[in-house]
């Protein structure tokens, strides 16, 4: 699919989800033969003329100022994501070639690496806007247990949840999970539509998985900054957590996620055993012993995602 043509499935599908009495008008009886509102009705929404939507509408968004993306956002009801999505939808529009080919990060400095290490008693790791996991700390690695053995490298979390049949068991509400992991890559082809690694592996998950392929086509996009996961770990069982994703200011496209507990639930508990565990599986590794258990996810999984340190 050309950028004109994700531009033009965009519009044409938040068009769809309005009804006219959403947007303040006349319903005009209910022969309509659209979903949602005309080209028409966005238009005078808009302040602008119908040739000029259908001009926008077919993709070509070269041009347009901002004060025309935000009426247009306005006309459409754009929540922050959406309307931030059509903005950077326009600039790869204008963008030269050699800005085009720009692609996400694929390595961590050894400062972000010591940052995380600094994290002891929380989950901590960065990703970048593919979803690939670069780096994490040791509770990181240990809760990300079945998405850091992952044969590929470094191991992305979109391929783990559409392609490995752990990830239902791990993602507790995996709808939920799988929709946020589109919108995000969703968003992320909006602000580089010509990224390679994440052309290649949007490809890769659209022709091995349907439920991958029929969200996609949604063009549904969001922020992820904060929120919950549910999480059924294989050691310590069932996990309710708080997660904030910080961005890497230096390292743009880049994230830092950690999971905290709240105080005095079960999952603050599972962290704690979890962290125990990770301890006993270290110290079975420095000694030479046999667990018994998975292989720890300390040295030989910071390998595999990356870690410079």
């Amino acid at each position: 699919m050309t950028h004109a043509e994700d531009v033009r499935k965009f519009l044409t599908s938040r068009r769809a989800r309005i009804t006219p009495e959403e947007a303040g008008l006349p319903a005009w009886g209910g022969n309509r033969r659209v979903a949602g509102l005309r080209r028409e009705e966005v238009a005078m929404l808009a302040g602008m003329s119908i040739d000029y939507y259908i001009r926008l509408e077919r993709g070509n968004l070269t041009g347009a100022s901002d004060s025309v993306l935000e009426s247009l956002g306005r006309a459409l009801q754009l929540d922050e994501a959406e309307t931030a999505h059509l903005f950077d939808l326009a600039r790869a529009s204008a963008a030269p070639p050699r800005v085009r080919r720009r692609r996400s990060p694929s390595t961590v400095r050894p400062g972000v690496q010591r940052v995380l290490d600094a994290i002891t008693t929380a989950p901590a790791w960065v990703r970048n806007d593919r979803g690939d996991v670069l780096a994490a700390n040791e509770l990181g690695r240990a809760l990300y247990l079945d998405l850091m053995a992952e044969p590929t490298s470094p191991p992305n979390n979109a391929r783990f949840t559409f392609l490995n049949p752990k990830a239902r068991a791990f993602y507790t509400d995996w709808e939920r999970a799988a929709d946020d992991i589109v919108a995000i890559l969703r968003s992320t082809a909006g602000r580089n539509p010509y990224d390679k690694d994440l052309t290649d592996l949007v490809g890769e998950l659209s022709t091995r998985s349907e439920e991958f392929r029929t969200r996609w086509a949604r063009h549904d996009v969001k922020y992820h900054r904060t929120g919950r996961k549910r999480l059924h770990h294989p050691i310590v069982g069932d996990l309710d957590l708080s997660f904030e994703a910080l961005e890497l200011a230096a390292d743009p496209g880049l994230r830092i996620n950690v999971y905290t507990a709240d105080p005095g639930t079960p999952a603050e508990d599972g962290l704690k055993v979890l962290a125990s565990w990770v301890a006993t599986q270290n110290a079975g590794a420095d000694t030479g012993q046999d667990t018994g258990a998975p292989d720890a996810p300390g040295s030989n999984t910071a390998a595999q995602i990356g870690d410079p340190s």
